[in-house]
């Protein structure tokens, strides 16, 4: 028997990009419990204050409540917590915990597993649970539909149930927020699928789309991003084109893109979190039933060139002003994976530095959206960030690698002295001299 929805209490699993904004949507409507094993990042939680941007903190303040007695107390508000105890007494339980891939780009659905057995642990008669993290077909029900079983001692589809509901946060887009982003929505059986659907619709603005099974809303997920990365791999390869032939690319796509239905895709480097990292989970499903995917994998393989691409050609540009490569200063302006957040997450950014590095050129990275400490945690580099003055003069080369609005007002100018990449065209043409 599933709770009915005015009386749930709901546990969100992981506190990131994706599950806090989650977390604040339900807890406007519902009793809400966000749990995180980061005790850290719940600390700040605690305090009101969300380091990824993605809640402000005046939002983030008014739904909190302090324990669990008052959260008992209340029809609705957050309690944030590392405690498992305090998702104890939950019904539904969305899981919004990374899939990264590994070095060799296969997936790792160790968070999830993790996050399985924790719940497993709490499961009891009629609960959800609900998964939000970007997996291959099969994952929810093949691979922790197991472990909440052997963890709980409960039967799937009898006991407990599960849903799917692929998460489209958008990082750094203060427009495209959560509940104004339309949700696809799946369950376990047609009643199940219903509930989960109405969930969502209490907070989506947006709306749902109510796909026909959780496979279905597991393949919809993980092709949205394939797809995206095979078309910017399109344009990646066209860049790689015209670069030889002299033509400007931004030109071409500009002049192409009068035709009514001409995609706008640019080019540019492909991290973060989803585009360079769901085609691998699709690719890794279609190996295991015997398909070997050449588009998917040949897009990957263009866009994870790019930065080397970018390093390269900013050092024959070099060479032609007849400048010193080795021990030369380099800048790159930006390291995180996308403009105006400080999310660092498979930054591709990090290709151009260590390719520039091993020419044993002298190579700071200036970045004021980005945490020092983070980027020195996940990459081992030093960043200047806004603390810092900088003196743009002092490069043989600058790389304009993330269009941070503010690098708008810094005089970047090309000259016989110093070589400027641009890697977004974001700059005007006349101050660069080369771009993507």
């Amino acid at each position: 028997m599933l709770t009915p929805l005015q009386d749930s209490k709901i546990a969100i699993i992981g506190l990131g990009y994706v599950g806090l904004p989650l977390a604040v949507a339900f807890a406007e409507k519902f009793k809400t419990v966000g749990y995180d094993i980061d005790s850290k990042r719940v600390d700040e939680l605690q305090k009101g204050t969300d380091r990824t941007l993605e809640v402000e903190d005046e939002l983030l303040q008014s739904v909190l409540v302090p324990n669990t007695i008052e959260l008992e107390a209340k029809m609705k508000g957050l309690l944030v917590s590392d405690a498992v105890s305090t998702i104890s007494n939950c019904n539904i339980f969305v899981v919004t915990v990374p899939t990264p891939t590994d070095r060799h780009n296969r997936p790792v659905l160790t968070p999830m597993i993790k996050a399985s057995e924790t719940i497993g642990k709490l499961l009891k008669k009629g609960d959800v649970v609900i998964y939000e993290s970007t997996v291959y077909p099969g994952v929810t029900e093949e691979e922790m539909v197991p472990v909440l079983e052997k963890f709980s001692g409960l039967k799937y589809n009898q006991d407990f149930f599960c849903g799917y509901s692929p998460e489209r946060i958008n990082p750094g887009d203060k427009e495209h927020t959560v509940t104004k982003i339309l949700k696809v929505t799946s369950g376990s059986n047609p009643e199940v699928a219903e509930y989960v659907d109405q969930l969502y619709k209490s907070v989506i603005t947006a709306g749902t789309h109510l796909a026909s099974s959780i496979k279905v809303a597991e393949a919809a997920k993980v092709i949205e991003n394939s797809q995206r990365d095979i078309n910017i791999a399109f344009v990646n390869e066209l860049s790689k084109i015209f670069n030889l032939l002299g033509i400007d690319t931004h030109e071409v796509l500009t002049a192409a893109g009068t035709k009514w239905n001409f995609l706008p895709f640019k080019p540019g480097l492909v991290g973060g979190h989803c585009i360079g990292v769901d085609p691998y989970y699709l690719a890794q499903k279609a190996q295991e039933v015997g398909y070997h995917p050449e588009i998917i994998l040949a897009g990957r393989r263009l866009n994870d060139s790019m930065g080397r691409h970018v390093a390269t050609e900013l050092i024959k540009h070099m060479m032609r002003k007849d400048l010193k490569v080795i021990d030369s200063k380099v800048l790159i302006l930006g390291i995180t994976f996308k403009e105006n957040c400080p999310d660092i997450r498979n930054t591709r950014v990090i290709d151009i530095y260590q390719e520039l590095k091993s020419f044993d050129m002298d190579v700071d990275v200036y970045d004021p959206w980005a945490s020092p400490e983070e980027v020195m945690h996940e990459y081992g580099i030093s960043i200047l960030n806004g603390g810092h003055q900088l003196d743009i003069s002092q490069y043989s080369g600058i790389v304009l690698a993330v269009s941070h609005d503010k690098f708008k007002g810094m005089n970047i100018q090309k000259s016989d002295n110093c070589v400027v990449f641009d890697v977004k065209g974001f700059l005007p043409k006349v101050a660069v001299d080369a771009r993507l």
